[in-house]
């Protein structure tokens, strides 16, 4: 219960991307080639865009690749395709660190405390393609999808099929799954975004405080249904006291 999947990863706009095989070896090895070859140039497009911000052009990116913007430009449309390409890598990132926090068969505070730290370690360890992707543009062109909108719909909805999992195991009702979960994706985006640009207190700072505000809302919302949760076991066996299917060690020593 409480599982996660995976499910992040977005067609290519690329012609070469996502295309079957043709059962043509040489086709097939010249296709293989030219993902790898965008996929190389992406990974290029990231370290250009750590050391130079959101404002870099492609001649920026070219110089990282070491190669020209003819070459650039036969693997990417234009500066938008370039973008979507970054910004699918950069889903990739955020999401092989926070859907296993996500699915990590942990105590409630330690699962949150751990989501959180995935999801601030990624944005401290490359805030310019966070900020590039928040902003929603690339060089003043828009691109055709909000990245960022797109993974906050994405874990909004793994974490409203979560807690919708855990409400009802505590005969709660799961109706709030949908809106809290959305509720704490919007406080964590926006908190990331702050935290980005003041850096007033650390990255453990932050995700503790982030931790204990969200353990908070849990609790007490769960105390309200007459739910006392155990924020330091896994909420399985929570559920095991709470229904009384287990009775305190003194009485089952007793004869």
């Amino acid at each position: 219960m409480g599982r996660v999947t995976d499910r992040v990863k977005r067609s290519g706009k690329h012609p070469s991307a996502g295309e079957p095989a043709t059962g043509d070896a040489r086709r097939d090895r010249w296709r293989k080639h030219r993902v790898e070859r965008r996929a190389e140039f992406v990974e290029a497009a990231l370290k250009a865009l750590d050391e130079r911000g959101p404002d870099l052009a492609m001649d920026d990116v070219a110089v990282a690749a070491g190669v020209t913007k003819p070459v650039l430009y036969r693997h990417f449309a234009d500066k938008a395709d370039l973008y979507d390409a970054l910004g699918q890598r950069g889903t990739e990132l955020l999401f092989s660190r926070l859907v296993p926090a996500i699915n990590a068969e942990l105590a409630p505070v330690p699962r949150i405390r751990m989501a959180l730290d995935a999801f601030f370690t990624v944005i401290e360890e490359h805030p310019n393609l966070y900020r590039l992707l928040a902003r929603g543009s690339f060089a003043g062109k828009q691109a055709d999808a909000d990245v960022v909108a797109e993974d906050k719909e994405l874990i909004a909805t793994a974490l409203t099929a979560l807690l919708g999992d855990y409400m009802r195991m505590f005969n709660m009702d799961s109706g709030a799954a949908e809106p809290w979960a959305y509720g704490i994706v919007g406080m964590v985006q926006n908190t990331g975004e702050w935290w980005l640009e003041r850096r007033s207190m650390s990255r453990d700072s932050v995700v503790e405080y982030l931790t204990q505000i969200i353990w908070a809302a849990i609790d007490g919302l769960a105390r309200q249904h007459g739910v006392t949760i155990d924020p330091n076991k896994p909420l399985e066996e929570n559920k095991i006291v709470q229904l009384g299917r287990v009775r305190p060690k003194e009485e089952t020593d007793v004869g």
